[in-house]
């Protein structure tokens, strides 16, 4: 098939883990014998002088890096025309630089900040278009939509979710969610696993030696309110009672990083919270493989490919039960979890953790076994071009405007 994936991010242009998801579908797809092209966008705050739009091939597929138009937008403080503007500069580089030669078979939208071009070319082209909603506004928020924001967001995914003619999820839960926010019959929604290369976690760099004898957590990911770490430097005097010495890593960066070290003071724990910033791959590597856990407190989590990470090194992992994240960490089997948010649970899991280390090694065994089952990305390919190949076309829809309810949305939630 001929396969157009639109998404925001595409490496080098990477904010999360979308663009690696994006990245490793395309690849499996190429390498399966289908023809793909990603439309994507330069790198934000550049222009058409020092990133002009390019055209060319990764790992066998096609990529459109279009150029930023010039209007001085940024995304951090005009985040909707912001996405506008992306969007026309990718429907306008498609219509004139790839559809004259070539028309795809299916359109692949990832996310609601490409749904304008998505749904636009589907229309014109009169092609199925897919949908892939790797996370909702509400659920970051908690299942509040607190600002206009917050609603316009949550507006752009209900239309892209009600468009689209077939929706894909990486996790049951966040089929749950979007079934529920988006108005979707859950029978009708697809669930599709994120996947890991493992030859990306085969650097066999070294950690640098801790400071201190105690056991030594690490929680690596983005710092934001969601990912719960102000709960795990809130569980960490407890943990350091039962194991003294205990030592908690952060690495990555994020908005709530101020926070944290906020938090930090309140619960006397500086000098045993060190705050890495953004780590290469290398040495992200190494500093999983020497950690005695891995600990992942997320409020909020529609799959947690950040555990998939962790299992490929080998590492203890301790999760929270969020989202897809009990998916992925099945307690007791693969790692151990606790309820999100529950302080006293993530320093009892931790305690089970480093008290049994035979068992913590036999979990985190099989938890990297079932990376070459339940998540590899040829499985995952294979699902995804089921699900286009069955995909059929509907006519353009001119769709009223979703109302946006008031309180916290997760309550209304069967």
């Amino acid at each position: 098939m001929r396969v157009l994936m639109v998404s925001w991010e595409f490496p080098p242009v990477v904010v999360g883990g979308l663009g690696r998801h994006v990245h490793a579908l395309s690849r499996e797809l190429a390498a399966a014998g289908h023809d793909v092209v990603v439309l994507s966008r330069a790198p934000a705050g550049t222009d058409a002088d020092t990133h002009p739009s390019s055209d060319g091939t990764v790992d066998g597929v096609r990529v459109l890096r279009v150029a930023e138009d010039p209007p001085h937008l940024e995304f951090g403080t005009d985040m909707v025309a912001w996405t506008l503007a992306m969007g026309h500069g990718l429907l306008r580089h498609a219509l004139t630089s790839l559809l004259p030669g070539w028309r795809p078979d299916v359109v692949h939208a990832h996310d609601w900040l490409v749904a304008h071009p998505a749904i636009a070319l589907a229309d014109v082209l009169g092609v199925p278009l897919v949908a892939t909603l790797h996370a909702t506004e509400a659920g970051r928020h908690s299942g509040w939509l607190p600002g206009p924001l917050n609603r316009q967001v949550h507006s752009t995914e209900w239309w892209l979710a009600q468009r689209a003619d077939e929706v894909i999820t990486c996790s049951s839960a966040m089929r749950a969610e979007v079934s529920a926010l988006h108005d979707l019959d859950a029978g009708a929604i697809h669930v599709v696993h994120n996947g890991i290369d493992l030859r990306r976690w085969r650097s066999r760099a070294t950690a640098p030696a801790p400071a201190g004898t105690g056991p030594r957590l690490v929680y690596f990911g983005r710092l934001e309110y969601e990912k719960g770490v102000q709960d795990l430097i809130a569980a960490l005097p407890r943990i350091r009672r039962r194991h003294p010495g205990t030592r908690l890593l952060v690495a990555g960066t994020g908005t709530q990083q101020e926070m944290l070290g906020t938090r930090v003071a309140e619960h006397r724990v500086r000098r045993s919270v060190e705050f890495l910033g953004h780590l290469p791959d290398a040495e992200l590597t190494a500093l999983l493989r020497a950690a005695d856990a891995v600990v992942l407190p997320s409020r909020y989590e529609p799959f947690g490919i950040v555990a998939l990470e962790a299992a490929a090194v080998g590492a203890t992992l301790v999760a929270s039960t969020a989202g897809g994240l009990g998916e992925v960490v099945r307690d007791g089997e693969t790692g151990l979890g606790f309820e999100p948010g529950d302080v006293p649970g993530i320093a009892d899991a931790v305690d089970r953790a480093l008290s049994d280390p035979r068992a913590a090694r036999r979990r985190a065994r099989a938890a990297r076994a079932r990376l070459r089952t339940d998540f590899a990305w040829p499985t995952i390919a294979a699902r995804t071009a089921e699900i286009y190949a069955a995909a059929r076309p509907g006519p353009p829809q001119n769709l009223p405007r979703p109302k946006i309810p008031t309180g916290n949305l997760f309550d209304r939630t069967p």
